[in-house]
């Protein structure tokens, strides 16, 4: 019996959160004996992929198959749901990604499997059925039994701690016979995000709230991010008066991350947004108010307009990198 994880990654290189399902996985597989099987799809090299092994990975699968080069609902379930019978695996573990969320319910249904989206923490139970997910754009946690012999779930980011668990992994590659015929999905042209880190991938994330009390004002934020090579990021407020793009809203409601440093600046720090940075390593906040809750979970604070203390912020940045 297994668990099958399937992986992502850009251009390449495995996405933060791979090496967060393998381990997921992982640590759900030792309640039963199973062992984790990691399977990938697309252009990535072996080298790339054998790093799942550190995180729990005893098997490595590698999907070689040029009809699979991009994300094509219907083979992609025909072919996990392939490979999820033949490993007999119990669960299938994605990510709560676009990917992840476009295929689970297509291979929850192909399989058989009993469906649960969103999970936010390891299983509750010694029998790996009982699950906890946000429910009500954040506002609530549910807790769910899943009783059905097989599962497939989706985690969302920054779900669990991320563990190493070395072991030696095998390798396989599967190549699937798809007909040409079967191909319904075409790759015209790629458009590149080109602005910046992606938000739950960077290691630096700079945020902004409505202490900044402008759009016009986001030149220093995006100076900052650009010095440190980091991603830029907003709360809800700023995202809900249409300040920036809702894709930068960080928060239980937007994205979780847990970069190595995260800046925010004019952010008071609402419950929702505090669960979604608090997994940061180092957090450093800017603002006025000194009994602004995001200072509870900072390790540095500055009490200050954003607006005046940035400019120098940067200055002092530049000053550090320049010695």
């Amino acid at each position: 019996m297994s668990i099958l994880v399937y992986t992502e990654h850009i251009n390449g290189k495995l996405k933060k959160q791979s090496s967060e399902l393998v381990s997921y996985a992982y640590q759900v597989a030792k309640t039963g004996s199973k062992k984790v099987i990691a399977v990938a799809t697309g252009d990535i090299q072996k080298e790339e992929l054998e790093k799942l092994s550190v995180y729990g990975a005893s098997k490595i699968i590698h999907i070689n198959s040029p009809q699979l080069q991009i994300l094509d609902n219907q083979l992609y379930t025909k072919v996990l749901a392939e490979i999820a019978v033949k490993e007999n695996a119990q669960m299938v573990v994605m990510a709560n990604s676009f990917k992840g969320k476009a295929l689970a319910p297509r291979l929850a249904i192909r399989l058989k499997a009993g469906l649960l989206t969103g999970v936010v923490e390891l299983p509750e139970s010694s029998d790996n059925e009982k699950f906890k997910k946000v429910i009500f754009n954040g506002k609530a946690f549910a807790h769910i039994k899943v009783n059905t012999t097989m599962k497939v779930i989706t985690l969302n980011n920054n779900a669990c701690q991320i563990q190493e668990n070395p072991v030696e992994a095998e390798w396989e590659e599967f190549t699937p016979q798809i007909a040409e015929s079967n191909v319904k999905t075409r790759q015209l042209e790629i458009d590149e995000n080109i602005s910046g880190s992606m938000l739950t991938e960077a290691s630096i994330v700079v945020s902004g709230g409505r202490g900044m009390r402008s759009p016009d004002n986001w030149g220093p934020l995006e100076e900052l991010a650009q010095t440190l090579n980091a991603a830029l990021a907003c709360s809800k407020p700023v995202s809900d008066e249409g300040w920036r793009p809702h894709e930068e809203h960080v928060g239980q409601t937007g994205k979780t991350i847990a970069p190595d440093l995260y800046i925010a600046a004019g952010i008071s720090g609402a419950v929702q947004h505090l669960a979604g940075v608090s997994s940061s390593k180092t957090i450093v906040a800017i603002n006025t108010d000194k009994e602004a809750p995001i200072f509870e979970i900072a390790d540095y604070g500055i009490i200050g307009d954003a607006i005046e203390v940035l400019p120098k912020f940067i200055q002092s940045v530049k000053k550090l990198q320049a010695s």
